[in-house]
């Protein structure tokens, strides 16, 4: 298989409101509410599939109502999933305005990962052209095992709001060959690239939502691309779609520029669409 994902799947309720609530008790009417699949190694996968990319999905769901809803969803999408078991599906409920904010609150979480669902994915990634592992324990703990493992296929990892900071992040950003994120955590993006390709990573990309995405590589050059003009249905996975599109793009000849286009270009296939992706909807 080409492309391993590891990572979560989960089931979301997404409420749209008209503005974030404020911190004292009240009352207020959502405006919208879907619940859909989410989970940013499932939106991952989905989106590569959809692109006719040969991906794998490896995530961990509870036997449960939620987890059989997600592996439901995630068959009519074609999505090829490896189910590991857990305690319970990992479950959000999203709060969401029409401007792009967002406050996720985890109603549950997945379990540790047992030893056959970690070495069932050291068995996919051994065979992999590339892997994408995501922030989570169960990638966490591949990452610990993966000298041991010997796997070897080039990683890439998805950082998401890192703040340059983050000890949690550290192993992934570390071990990974590209690092995506956003800026929502940090004043200087590019700086916060070019701390990132300083510690191994030859690329480094930050997702900017409206304004586009920058690109840095670990020989110092600077890419941009502009964010795609279009009416914001639900930007919920926009970042995952994003990713997805440059790795598509990057798979089939290896420009940066072109798959930063393609990326944006993605990214509207999930903003115009109320879950992650329309064959999810």
């Amino acid at each position: 298989m080409p492309v391993t994902v590891c990572g979560p799947a989960s089931w979301n309720h997404l409420i749209r409101l008209d503005h974030l609530p404020a911190p004292v008790p009240h009352m207020q009417f959502a405006t919208g509410s879907i619940r859909t699949v989410g989970g940013t190694s499932a939106g991952k996968a989905v989106h590569l599939t959809s692109l006719g990319v040969a991906t794998a999905l490896h995530a961990q769901l509870g036997d449960d109502p939620e987890g059989s809803m997600v592996a439901d969803a995630l068959a009519r999408a074609e999505v090829s999933l490896r189910r590991h078991p857990s305690s319970a599906t990992e479950q959000h409920v999203n709060l969401m305005t029409d401007a792009g904010e967002r406050v996720s609150l985890y109603v549950a979480v997945p379990s540790e990962p047992t030893e056959d669902a970690l070495a069932a994915a050291e068995d996919a990634l051994s065979s992999s052209d590339l892997a994408v592992i995501d922030l989570c324990r169960f990638g966490a703990r591949l990452l610990e095992r993966r000298a041991e493992a010997g796997w070897t296929a080039p990683m890439w990892t998805d950082l998401h709001d890192y703040n340059g900071r983050s000890e949690f992040h550290e192993p992934f950003l570390r071990a990974a060959e590209v690092v995506f994120m956003n800026d929502d955590a940090v004043d200087d993006p590019w700086a916060l690239l070019a701390s990132c390709v300083a510690r191994g990573p030859s690329l480094a990309v930050c997702t900017r939502g409206p304004a586009g995405a920058i690109a840095l590589s670990a020989d110092g050059s600077r890419f941009e691309v502009d964010a795609v003009p279009t009416a914001v249905v639900d930007t919920n996975g926009a970042g995952d779609a994003f990713f997805a599109g440059f790795l598509a793009s990057f798979l089939r000849d290896g420009g940066i520029a072109q798959a930063m286009e393609a990326g944006a270009a993605q990214a509207v296939v999930a903003l115009q669409s109320e879950a992650m992706h329309p064959r999810l909807g």
